[in-house]
C-alpha cells in the first residue's frame, strides 16, 4: 500500500479523519513531526530523510500543522516542505502558502494589495509609533485588535478600546500588529469562515461567540448559513491571491453590510464546520490532493 505522510504533532479528530480518508483510497498515512525530520545531503538521491519513511520518501505530504519555536526553527521546518516539493513530492498545502498565512503582516498586505476588503492594519517596530496610531483611533472612537505577528486560535490577541488599555500594549517579539476592530452586524459576535478547496466553497458557517473573540476553540457555537455571490466570490479570490490548495476564510459583515476579510487560515479546522454541514471535508481534501496532484493509486 502507498504510504501518506501527514505532518502533525497533535493528530487528534481531524488526523483520524485524514488517516481514514486516505485509507478509502487505498492509502496508507503516517503522523509525523516535522521537529523529526532533517536535511542530510551525503546522498542527494534521498536528501530530505522524514522518520518512518527511512527506506522511501511517502508519494505526498498533508501539512495538519508546523510547530512552533525560533526563527531558525521554523525556517527549518519550512526548509522540509520546499525541498519535498522541489522533489516532486506533493505538498498540500505547500510551504509557500504556509508562510503567506502563518505571517498575518504578509497576509494583510497581499490581501490589501489584490484588493480585497480587510480590516485596515498596522504592523511596525516602535513603541512610540504604535501607541501615536492607537492613541489617535481611540480619540476618533475607533476600537482596535493588538495581535501577534504569528497565532492560531485566538492566542495572544487583545481588545483596545480605551486610554487605559495602552498600559498593557506590549509587542509580540518585538513587533506591534494593530488592526481595526469591525463591529459586525446584528446582535452580540459572530464571524463566518468560510471553507475553500481548489477555488470552489464547499460549506460555511457563522461561528458566534460568548464574546468578541469567535473560534470554536474558545467557546464559539456554529451555524448553518447560505453562501451568496460576496462571500463565495471573496473567499475564492482570497485562498488565490494566497495561492493555497485549501483554506479556512474568516469573514466578517459589519453593521453597514460590508464583509471584511480578518483571516485566512491555510490549516485550518473543520470539526465546528461538519457539526452544521453534512459533509466529509477530509474526504473532499483527500480526494482534491490525489486527484490534482496525479498521486498513483
Amino acid at each position: 500500500m502507498q504510504r501518506i505522510a501527514i505532518f502533525t504533532d497533535e493528530p487528534g479528530w481531524h488526523g483520524k479523519q485524514l488517516k481514514h480518508a486516505f485509507l478509502n483510497r487505498g492509502y496508507q498515512a503516517d503522523y509525523v513531526s516535522l521537529t523529526d525530520c532533517k536535511i542530510q545531503l551525503d546522498d542527494i538521491s534521498f536528501p530530505i530523510k522524514i522518520k518512518g519513511f527511512e527506506e522511501k520518501l511517502p508519494y505526498g505530504v498533508f501539512v495538519r500543522g508546523v510547530p512552533g519555536g525560533s526563527l531558525q526553527e521554523v525556517i527549518f521546518y519550512l526548509d522540509i516542505l520546499h525541498a519535498l516539493k522541489q522533489l516532486k513530492i506533493p505538498v498540500y498545502n505547500d510551504g509557500h502558502a504556509i508562510e503567506r498565512s502563518v505571517d498575518k503582516g504578509m497576509t494583510s498586505f497581499l490581501l490589501k494589495n489584490a484588493g480585497l476588503p480587510t480590516p485596515m492594519t498596522w504592523v511596525l517596530r516602535a513603541r512610540k509609533d504604535a501607541l501615536l496610531i492607537a492613541e489617535q483611533k481611540l480619540k476618533q472612537g475607533q476600537k482596535l485588535i493588538s495581535k501577534p505577528l504569528f497565532g492560531s486560535q485566538g492566542e495572544g490577541i487583545r481588545r483596545i478600546e480605551k486610554m487605559t488599555d495602552l498600559l498593557w500594549l506590549t509587542s509580540s517579539n518585538g513587533i506591534y500588529y494593530l488592526q481595526h476592530f469591525i463591529n459586525c452586524a446584528g446582535a452580540g459576535y459572530s464571524d463566518i469562515r468560510v471553507f475553500v478547496i481548489n477555488n470552489q466553497t464547499v460549506a460555511a458557517m457563522r461561528r458566534r461567540g460568548n464574546s468578541w473573540l469567535n473560534n470554536v476553540a474558545r467557546g464559539a457555537y456554529c451555524e448553518t448559513i447560505e453562501l451568496n455571490k460576496r462571500l463565495t466570490h471573496l473567499a475564492i479570490k482570497a485562498t488565490a491571491t494566497l495561492k493555497m490548495d485549501y483554506a479556512g476564510v474568516d469573514i466578517i459583515e459589519d453593521k453597514q453590510g460590508n464583509y471584511h476579510i480578518i483571516e485566512v487560515n491555510s490549516i485550518p479546522a473543520w470539526k465546528g464546520l461538519e457539526t452544521v454541514c453534512p459533509l466529509s471535508i477530509a474526504q473532499l481534501l483527500v480526494d482534491d490532493m490525489l486527484f490534482r496532484y496525479q498521486c498513483p493509486v
